[in-house]
């Protein structure tokens, strides 16, 4: 097992204070705000208790006006209006939730999501000429189209006026749209440059409902759709995304949820439970995604959009739900599978595994799973991660970083490799000719051998805070509730406790994790080690006087709450 470094995230001990006696918080929680990128006790206070009242205006966002006014305007006219989605969480609840506003407002309006493998990814022209036969007159993209120049033409020379909502990096050249909505736009000075492709579209839904005099009473049931898609597509949990995963999570727990969400809640054990990040991003998103991953999106679209609670919807909803938790399971063995033969390329070929960048390719493997497999093996190497699938002798692939390479940005220096390419610094695709792979590995690792050093190799474990076992209180596991939803951009905060004893032999659960009992000063608590069932030697053989990283968890069980521990990791105290 690769040796784990340690880092104490440093804090503002006055500020941290400060906030301590403002806002009547433990002063671990102080700390932890402390942490955060916030300069103020107003400024804490907002994060403690976020509303959408502090959303902001959608009007600030270049390109809003002009498309507010030109959706109601086709309301106003009855013109058809498509929506062209994406194949993701983020693209399908961007779709679903601005098709139920546009309805609501009493449009005519169809949605087309494409299929990974048949329409390829993005806005295409193909796709233009479809909905224009179709008979749409105005076409709005959510979570695509910041690049799709051709598909932008060819909606000119056809007299559609196409809208374009994204949230990917832009070219240095917009598309010709009548309106580009993107808060990444160099012209653009809206406050908030992070929001998930369903943000931008939750935008739109708030122009439309603010114009329309609708927004205050609606734009709740729309922030849960919201809040699925901003958890599933991993953006920065501050700002606007963290004021809509609050508040759509809240909304989808207290319900009433659609039949759809109702059905998809159901199927993964959940009814009656307060939902976190954790039951979104890695229960219900997966079964979204894996609609678009395995067989085509519109199951997932179709199941999000079924309202009502007549029998037959409810029927239908739950049948879909299974339906999608099938598909799951075809794509988790499809994902084991690769991850297997992508493990041993990088293991066993030093072609492929003695870089500092990762490239393995493999005939037939499915396109739907490789981002996983990409995230997979960014995990087990800590090294950025192209994965490729080679079909009729053109490789499609899915790439996945670590925070010091900036992946777009070597991409962006090898464009003449591509057939297309485009995403973010951390997650992107490639299509290529399966010929140019070994070119492509080797201008990759010469980048990587420029770019990272050995320690931006080395896996860390940042620690926030030391909280000993008697120090973890309700008022503590209160502020951290108040600090959720965690993820990306807003981590749950890990603690260090030292020293600590294992008062029971570690038990081995599904031969992966491992259940364990530890104590410090009297105080004891169940703790869960996940994937780590190869450290059952090392917990027996030093059971005492271990240093612990851990965080809160609280775990729901026949009705009773309690707090337990999840161990990052544990170790022998470190001589300073």
């Amino acid at each position: 097992m690769q040796r784990v470094i340690w880092e104490d995230t440093p804090s503002d001990d006055v500020r941290g204070e400060a906030f301590t006696r403002e806002l009547g918080v433990p002063p671990v929680i102080g700390r932890l705000l402390s942490q955060r990128d916030l300069a103020t006790v107003d400024e804490a206070r907002d994060f403690l208790d976020p509303k959408l009242s502090q959303l902001h205006d959608p009007f600030r966002l270049a390109g809003m006006r002009e498309g507010v006014d030109r959706l109601l305007a086709a309301v106003a006219r009855g013109e058809k209006i498509a929506i062209h989605g994406d194949y993701d969480v983020d693209g399908i609840t961007s779709t679903v939730m601005l098709r139920r506003a546009l309805e609501l407002l009493g449009a005519n309006v169809s949605h087309f999501v494409p299929e990974r493998v048949r329409d390829g990814y993005g806005l295409q022209p193909t796709s233009i000429d479809r909905l224009h036969a179709d008979g749409a007159r105005v076409v709005i993209s959510v979570d695509c189209g910041i690049r799709a120049s051709e598909a932008a033409l060819r909606a000119k020379e056809l007299g559609i006026d196409l809208i374009i909502t994204d949230h990917h990096e832009p070219e240095a050249e917009l598309p010709e749209a009548l309106a580009v909505i993107n808060p990444k736009r160099v012209d653009c000075a809206y406050p908030d440059k992070y929001l998930a492709g369903v943000g931008v579209a939750l935008k739109v839904v708030q122009g439309l409902l603010q114009t329309s005099g609708r927004g205050e009473d609606l734009l709740p049931h729309f922030v849960k759709m919201a809040a699925i898609g901003t958890l599933a597509d991993v953006v920065p949990l501050v700002g606007e995304n963290r004021i809509i995963a609050r508040e759509g999570l809240k909304g989808l727990s207290a319900g009433p949820n659609s039949a759809g969400l109702e059905a998809l809640i159901e199927a993964c054990g959940l009814t009656g439970k307060t939902l976190d990040s954790f039951h979104v991003s890695f229960m219900m998103a997966p079964r979204i995604n894996a609609a678009g991953r395995m067989s085509t999106p519109e199951l997932a679209a179709e199941l999000l959009l079924l309202r009502g609670k007549d029998h037959s919807t409810r029927a239908r909803a739950r049948e879909l739900a299974t339906q999608l938790a099938g598909e799951n399971t075809k794509r988790q063995e499809q994902e084991a599978a690769i991850v297997t033969e992508a493990r041993r390329s990088v293991e066993k070929d030093p072609s492929v595994g003695a870089h500092n960048v990762l490239v393995v390719a493999g005939e037939g493997w499915h396109r739907g799973v490789i981002g996983i497999v990409a995230s997979k093996l960014v995990d087990a190497f800590h090294k950025p991660a192209v994965v490729l699938s080679i079909e009729d002798g053109i490789a499609h692939g899915s790439c996945r970083s670590i925070p010091a390479f900036d992946l777009l940005a070597a991409l962006e220096t090898m464009p003449e490799l591509f057939i297309k390419f485009g995403g973010h610094k951390q997650a992107a695709g490639v299509t290529l000719e399966a010929s140019r792979i070994p070119e492509l590995r080797k201008r990759l690792a010469d980048l990587g051998a420029e770019q990272l050093t050995h320690q931006d190799l080395l896996p860390r474990l940042r620690i926030d805070a030391p909280l000993g076992l008697r120090d973890i209180s309700g008022a503590v596991v209160e502020g951290l509730l108040r600090m959720g939803p965690f993820g990306a951009g807003n981590r749950k905060p890990v603690f260090r406790a030292s020293p600590v004893e294992l008062i029971e032999r570690p038990r081995i659960l599904k031969e992966r994790h491992l259940a364990l009992m530890l104590r410090q000063d009297g105080r004891a608590f169940r703790a869960m080690m996940w994937r780590a069932s190869d450290r059952e030697p090392y917990l027996n053989t030093n059971r005492n006087g271990l240093e612990l990283a851990y965080s809160l968890e609280q775990n729901d069980f026949r009705g009773q709450t309690t707090t337990e521990l999840s161990v990052a990791d544990v170790r022998m105290p470190v001589a300073v």
